[in-house]
């Protein structure tokens, strides 16, 4: 069964409120308070300063993605990802071109919480090797973020 459903569960254009607010405890890594243009989101995220410099004020696309292919969603009944869609990108340049080459930071984690909150308004959070990532909002906004699913985050400047 193959779907052509986009693999990205959430998009928007974030405008940086602050940077390392509550001090820098990492050499390398800070964090950062944004908040979205059309979805009216606040996010919090740690990234690499050295891989990504960020500024105060600065606007960058973010998305998040269930895989990094083009094609859409899983293609197999279990939910999984075909076994060529695990080798969408290799460090060699060798595997297939997905949705990486279109941004210029990639992170691969998982959500590990999700918030209730109000009804309206929930928090997803997810953890990329340590870094973290808060997204809060609307619940309409975040409806195909799922607790316990692998994601991509993507930042484009």
């Amino acid at each position: 069964m193959t779907t052509t459903a986009s693999n990205i569960v959430f998009d928007d254009i974030f405008t940086i409120n602050s940077i390392d607010k509550e001090g820098k405890k990492f050499d390398r890594v800070s964090r950062l308070f944004a908040h979205s243009k059309n979805y009216d989101m606040d996010m919090t995220l740690d990234y690499n300063t050295e891989l990504y410099p960020l500024a105060n004020g600065q606007s960058f696309a973010m998305a998040l993605a269930s895989s990094l292919s083009r094609e859409g969603g899983p293609a197999n009944a279990d939910g999984e990802e075909n076994e060529e869609d695990r080798d969408a990108w290799r460090p060699d340049g060798k595997g297939r071109r997905g949705l990486e080459e279109d941004y210029d930071y990639v992170m691969y984690g998982k959500v590990y919480k999700f918030d209730g909150g109000t009804s309206e308004i929930v928090t997803a959070y997810a953890s990329f090797g340590g870094l973290l990532l808060s997204l809060t909002g609307s619940s309409r906004h975040m409806t195909n973020i799922v607790l316990g699913d692998p994601v991509y985050i993507l930042l484009r400047k």
